[in-house]
Order: C-alpha cells, then structure tokens, then sequence
C-alpha cells in the first residue's frame, strides 16, 4: 500500500524536517553587531564577509535526523494502520516539542533583540507544514482503516 496518498504525505513530511538542515530559522539578526544566521546545526556569523561556523547545535541535530526518520519509518508500516496512526501522533508531538525547542534556542542567540518578519527563515515555517502533512497522513490512514473494515463487512 506505498502507492496510496498518505505515503506521500508522509513522505513530504520528512522532507519538510530534512529540509531544515538547508534553510535558516533566523537570519540577518544583528548579534553584537555582526549579522547573524541561525540554523539547526548552528550559528553562523559573518567574519571578514565569509560566513563563519561559531556555535555548534549537536543535540538539535541529531533531534532533527531522528524527526526526519520516523516518517520514513511509518510510511513502511503500512501492514499495522493502528501502529501508523501511533506513530504518527507521536511524531506529531515531537515535532511540536522539537520546534519550541527550535524557538527556544533561536531566542537565547538573539538575547535582547527583537526579532522582525523579516528576519525569519523559511526553516521556522517548515515544521508546522511538517505538523500538517502528518495530520494528513492520519487522515488518508484513517480513510484506508474505515475502507478495509467496510470490504470486511461486506464479505
């Protein structure tokens, strides 16, 4: 049942988590009167108009790679829909915790400066669309679920 909709729902989410690793949360925030880029992996700085490495996120990381795998792992429990629907709440749970755990940690860099539209990256909007992709993912199991059982009755 990989060709089903949910699948690329699921599919998508864990793009949507991976894709974090190449877009920015914050970017051009004026810490200590350097421009400033905040990311999963760390903060980056400009030092003599090159972009410079300064601070290390290891555990934000590493977060992200586990929140990126569990989709990929629950579109292949496709054989156990109740285990999938699971799954996929508890996914939908870390990624609300691992994203105010983002926005935390974007808020302790910045300190004192207040942060403006403009300076949120697209990174700060993938995880909600991350949240919504999975909502639709239960959907379309939950659909399958109440098609499965129906052919049951039927026979």
């Amino acid at each position: 049942m990989l060709q089903r909709i949910q699948s690329i729902y699921l599919f998508l989410a864990s793009l949507a988590i991976f894709a974090l690793f190449l877009f920015p949360l914050v970017h051009n925030v004026y810490v200590d009167n350097k421009p400033t880029t905040i990311m999963v992996t760390g903060t980056y700085q400009d030092v003599n108009g090159q972009q410079a490495h300064i601070d290390h996120f290891v555990a934000l990381t590493a977060v992200t790679g586990i929140a990126g795998i569990i989709p990929l792992i629950v579109l292949f429990l496709y054989k156990n829909r109740k285990q999938q629907i699971a799954f996929c709440y508890s996914a939908i749970l870390l990624v609300i915790g691992y994203s105010f755990w983002i926005a935390q940690s974007s808020k302790a860099i910045v300190g004192d400066v207040t942060l403006q539209v403009n300076n949120f990256g697209i990174g700060m909007f993938l995880c909600p669309v991350a949240i919504l992709l999975l909502l639709l993912a239960i959907k379309g199991i939950q659909r399958d679920e109440k098609l499965i059982k129906s052919a049951d009755r039927l026979r």
